[in-house]
């Protein structure tokens, strides 16, 4: 009985929840979209370096798949150098 009149709150009341509120949901935006991020960054470590053509030629002479006379053959092809009556 000692707060009689005093049953509703007051300006500051309404200054400070409105200011949580607006801190509590920028803490929860934030905490997303730096989640996002990090997911992001650690997928695309992960994933295998794009590689040339010519490095995937190299691989497969390298590995044995093709001979030096193919190698050159379509290193060749691939520079455009070979004529163009390829079809």
């Amino acid at each position: 009985m000692m707060w009689w009149g005093y049953d509703h709150m007051s300006g500051w009341g309404y200054l400070i929840m409105g200011l949580s509120t607006v801190l509590f949901w920028g803490l929860v935006i934030t905490a997303i979209v730096m989640a996002a991020r990090y997911v992001s960054r650690n997928a695309r470590a992960g994933a295998p370096p794009q590689q040339s053509p010519e490095d995937v030629l190299a691989q497969r002479f390298a590995r044995g798949e093709i001979d030096a006379e193919e190698y050159r053959s379509r290193l060749e092809t691939l520079h455009g150098r070979q004529g163009h009556d390829a079809y």
